[in-house]
């Protein structure tokens, strides 16, 4: 009798316990990456994306973010975030966008490593901006502790052990820049393409890095097929009036000025974007061929209405500051009657302006100087962006700070356009960050 009252308790006891056990495999149930991304506090919106590239998942998510980290009272926006996932112990590459997200395919490094891909659009880009924006909160502080908030979140959620390297070109080379000031400590390494680091508004080492870049002869034809443009100037002009009213494109100074700006521009634009000079028109051309080749070179978009609206958050960090250019218009003298700068004021926004703040870019260069580490900066030789590039100190390798510029490259240079010499250099450094 006694034995039975036994065996009945043991049985109460296993079948409580495995009552208890089953419960609490309910509750310690591994979550999906999508219950953890969530999951996270302030992400207000999250999507399945189609799968792409090497990436076993492709998330979007929308963060809120403080309008003002330094002033919360002002409000939030919500800020658009993509994740691509293949492995919670793989490397995560951010890429800081200086714009909108142009693309949710693997960059370079995401797709040589087969790594995690987190990518954050920057502040007030696109649909990443609040109803009414506060132009004095886009700066480069802001958009830096944006970034640390989504990394944290994402690294807690999803990623706690791995390696995380932040990436940008351009303008999102200035963004992993000013980032890593910031929060030197919130990624691992950097790798910065064709970034520049402007120290003035209309910082004048382009106009000493265009008077210099390539041979003269090269030179000489840029600055021939220009007079050519303003020889040709009302044919040019008419030219343009039919264009824009066929397209529905409008200039905020006119277009005879649209005009002048383009043909200034041309000489900036053919070296940063690797124009060749044996395509450059000659005096024998017809208005026709000058102005395909003047449009193909510079474009519609950098000063036509629509386009600047959409550019608007550029133009004001550009003119507030991480600064910009101007024209000169002394070699154009006989043409527009002025030696003055040619400058880009009229790109800010309606009924507000500001002056350019220098600290900002000098506390970069500060940062750079003395205790930046693990950071590697890619250029193109020829590359107009290349005139206000990075300069490393002597010693900065001891810091692993390290730049690669190649040969006559331009503003596409990335890491594959190297030889395979200092492809594999570069990829050493990189390794080696991954791997300690």
């Amino acid at each position: 009798m006694l034995k039975r009252l036994i065996y009945n308790f043991v049985g109460i006891l296993f079948i409580i316990s495995s009552a208890s056990a089953q419960d609490l495999a309910v509750k310690t149930k591994t979550k999906s990456n999508f219950e953890k991304l969530a999951g996270i506090e302030n992400v207000v919106m999250i999507d399945t994306r189609k799968t792409l590239d090497h990436f076993e998942e492709n998330y979007e998510l929308w963060f809120e973010q403080p309008i003002d980290h330094g002033d919360l009272s002002k409000g939030t926006f919500r800020q658009k975030v993509y994740l691509g996932f293949e492995n919670s112990s793989a490397p995560v590459i951010v890429e800081l966008q200086g714009y909108w997200i142009y693309t949710e395919n693997a960059g370079e490094l995401a797709a040589h490593y087969q790594a995690n891909q987190l990518t954050i659009e920057h502040r007030y880009f696109n649909e990443s901006r609040p109803e009414k924006i506060d132009w004095n909160t886009l700066n480069v502080e802001n958009a830096a502790k944006d970034q640390a908030n989504i990394i944290n979140s994402i690294r807690k959620a999803l990623f706690p052990e791995s390696k995380f390297i932040s990436t940008g070109i351009s303008k999102g080379c200035q963004t992993v820049m000013a980032h890593r000031s910031f929060f030197p400590k919130n990624v691992d390494a950097c790798v910065c393409y064709v970034g520049p680091l402007n120290y003035e508004r209309e910082d004048p080492r382009v106009y000493e890095f265009l008077a210099n870049v390539g041979t003269k002869e090269e030179r000489d034809k840029v600055k021939e097929f220009q007079d050519l443009c303003f020889e040709n100037k009302e044919m040019l002009l008419q030219t343009l009036r039919t264009t824009a009213k066929g397209k529905g494109m409008s200039w905020e100074f006119g277009e005879e000025k649209a005009l002048e700006y383009s043909i200034l521009e041309y000489s900036f634009a053919f070296w940063q974007w690797g124009a060749k000079t044996d395509d450059i028109p000659t005096a024998e051309s017809n208005p026709k061929e000058i102005y395909t080749h003047l449009i193909d070179v510079v474009g519609y978009g950098f000063f036509e209405e629509k386009s600047v609206e959409g550019f608007q958050p550029y133009f004001w960090q550009a003119l507030t500051e991480q600064g910009i250019y101007g024209y000169e218009t002394a070699p154009f003298k006989d043409y527009l009657n002025t030696e003055e700068v040619y400058k880009f004021d009229w790109a800010f926004p309606t009924g507000i302006t500001k002056q350019f703040d220098p600290k900002p870019m000098q506390r970069i260069k500060y940062f750079l100087d003395n205790t930046a580490e693990r950071m590697l900066f890619i250029y193109g030789e020829y590359d107009a962006w290349s005139s206000t590039a990075v300069e490393l100190e002597s010693g900065a390798e001891t810091r692993e700070l390290y730049k690669f510029v190649k040969p006559k490259g331009d503003h596409t240079t990335r890491i594959k356009t190297f030889s395979e010499e200092d492809k594999n250099k570069i990829y050493a450094i990189i390794d080696r960050w991954l791997e300690e």
